[in-house]
């Protein structure tokens, strides 16, 4: 692993790197817990410094997980999570917060996001967002699951300008965000967040991938992330329990896909024509 993993910058000017670790499904059993924490670990060693989390995940236990990988190293890890809609008041949106921060460990989370949207009106949550972010609690906000109109609703509401991010479900096989929510979150400078880039290992047997794989002395996880990290502005968070899955994650930034790749990729996973629902897992 000669390459650096390259940045994409935030909003606020701060910079994260391109391929971060998820931990979705991590802290759901205590007895893989202190491997979980040492697999990330091992990522912040490799310069995977971002780690993304939320509330609901093992209702609390991820965010436990990710206490445990940094703890002594605060000043090393780039800490996302996230507040589940159902909480997403005024109040709830900062009680969650509170309880999220006692969970980690630590006195701020750099990257605070809505998980998805509920009843709750945007104004509340942002107007929660904006206090908890001038009171060090957090260092910046954004949301997740939120389709371009979302997004417009979003930028109306006072101070929802102030977003730092939108994760949402991005990968080969669901490219249905290239066709406007893609180009409008880069012509913003709001990137973009990918979540289960590799469609929950779905595409890790898929022939034509194989094929370029073995082209590129690669794995078809590298292809699948390597094609998403291409585009200007967008951040993957695989999730992986295995320390060689980190490094082999990390090494998809050696990985530099040819014109003719990519005209395979668009053949066997065809662009969208047409505006797409946004899809969710």
């Amino acid at each position: 692993m000669h390459d650096a993993i390259p940045t994409t910058t935030l909003p606020n000017g701060g910079t994260v790197p391109v391929i971060g670790q998820g931990t979705w499904h991590m802290g759901e059993r205590k007895a893989s817990a202190a491997e979980e924490a040492k697999t990330l670990r091992h990522g912040l060693d490799l310069g995977m410094t971002l780690i993304d989390t939320a509330e609901m995940y093992a209702d609390g236990g991820a965010e436990r997980v990710v206490a445990e990988a940094i703890r002594g190293r605060r000043a090393d890890a780039f800490v996302v999570s996230k507040v589940l809609p159902t909480n997403a008041s005024r109040d709830g949106t900062t009680k969650a917060c509170e309880a999220s921060l006692k969970r980690l460990g630590t006195d701020h989370i750099d990257l605070y996001l809505l998980h998805w949207r509920g009843r709750y009106l945007l104004s509340q949550t942002v107007d929660a967002f904006e206090t908890l972010r001038q009171a060090g609690k957090i260092g910046a906000w954004g949301v997740s699951n939120f389709d371009s109109d979302d997004m417009e609703e979003l930028f109306a509401v006072p101070e929802g300008g102030n977003v730092a991010t939108n994760q949402v479900l991005y990968n080969l096989n669901r490219r249905g965000i290239e066709y406007d929510l893609l180009k409008d979150s880069q012509a913003r400078g709001i990137p973009i967040m990918a979540y289960s880039p590799l469609d929950e290992g779905r595409l890790l047997r898929h022939p034509e991938l194989i094929h370029i794989a073995k082209a590129h002395q690669a794995t078809v996880a590298q292809i699948a992330l390597a094609f998403l990290i291409r585009n200007p502005g967008v951040i993957v968070i695989p999730k992986t329990g295995m320390p060689e899955r980190v490094r082999e994650n990390r090494a998809s930034v050696e990985v530099h896909l040819t014109a003719d790749d990519l005209a395979i990729l668009d053949r066997v996973f065809p662009p969208p024509a047409r505006k797409m629902p946004l899809e969710m897992i």
